[in-house]
């Protein structure tokens, strides 16, 4: 059966939701639930999201949303489908674009406005695959845990740790994420969703309100991501037979040799065992590989192949 709403994990339907001027109260709302109240958001305007440096030989970032409210303020918000293996590293690089872009010409004091990285995050970052916790916000602190700076702020959505029902929604933010989450598979407005500001998001993610210029537009989004989770979902079954079988391989082998000296029962426990890790990391490796061949057979951008594997460009044209 039809979907009724758009899957908002697709490029179109997080732009559609959250990126256009006439769903700027959307945003607002969005983001109000995850800041403190001295950075609280009354108005903003949507910034260009392609950011390039002071010399045309430094590199370029391109956010999914960029914007600055009333305050100056500047807040990136990124949508993530897959691990990448340097994603942190890619949230600080962004961060220094919209710092360096407040330097004003001429004499300065350096007075910085705030500036927040928010990532929704289709993952759970490996740290974190035995926590509940679904909201993660970084600051800098200092040795003793206090913040040294409060200006600069990082904030992690891990979208499947959260698993609330409806009766369980805490707060604001709580429904937003469960608007998020459920909302290719609603058929109706739930009953804790009916206010002006979700009602109004259900009205934009109507697919049957969709002219045919963003009816196309959505189906070939739809079909980007739902190719990428097949390829994704397909290299996790590989890597999962790989790393099994290496490390039965590798800690058959391990156990036997220690054991010769330890004894042969806790050399094999022990063979098996860093056998296993090194087999599942082994397994990881060609997890990425895999994800990236497959992504060049499908004709995917390379833009594309190194957000998700985290690959170098090099790497990518030996594939």
């Amino acid at each position: 059966m039809r979907a009724k709403y758009i899957n908002p994990f697709t490029d179109f339907g997080f732009k559609k939701l959250f990126g256009e001027e006439v769903s700027k109260d959307l945003l607002i709302d969005f983001l109000n639930g995850l800041l403190p109240e001295h950075h609280k958001i009354k108005d903003l305007q949507y910034n260009r999201t392609e950011q390039f440096g002071n010399i045309k030989y430094d590199r370029k970032a391109v956010f999914d949303i960029y914007c600055t409210s009333q305050n100056g303020d500047k807040f990136i918000v990124e949508l993530q489908k897959a691990k990448q293996n340097f994603f942190k590293d890619r949230s600080v690089f962004y961060a220094t674009f919209p710092i360096r872009e407040q330097a004003d010409k001429g004499e300065w004091n350096f007075e910085l406005s705030a500036v927040y990285c928010i990532g929704i995050l289709d993952f759970v970052f490996e740290e974190d695959k035995n926590s509940k916790d679904y909201i993660h916000t970084v600051k800098l602190k200092n040795q003793n845990n206090k913040i040294f700076y409060d200006k600069l702020t990082f904030i992690y959505i891990e979208m499947p740790n959260f698993n609330k029902k409806e009766e369980e929604l805490d707060n604001r933010f709580d429904k937003w994420l469960y608007f998020f989450k459920n909302l290719e598979n609603f058929d109706h407005v739930p009953q804790r969703l009916k206010d002006r500001i979700f009602q109004k998001a259900f009205e934009i993610a109507e697919i049957a309100r969709f002219v045919p210029a963003q009816m196309d537009a959505y189906e070939e989004s739809l079909k980007v991501y739902r190719d990428l989770k097949n390829v994704i979902d397909y290299a996790i079954q590989e890597a999962t037979a790989i790393a099994t079988e290496e490390a039965h391989k590798k800690g058959m082998q391990k156990g036997l040799e220690q054991g010769l000296e330890q004894g042969i029962q806790k050399g094999r426990e022990q063979g098996l065992e860093k056998g296993r890790e090194e087999g599942i990391q082994k397994g990881k490796n060609d997890a990425i590989i895999a994800i990236g061949k497959n992504m060049k057979l499908m004709n995917m951008p390379v833009s594309d192949i190194l957000k998700v594997t985290g690959l170098t460009i090099e790497e990518i044209n030996k594939l």
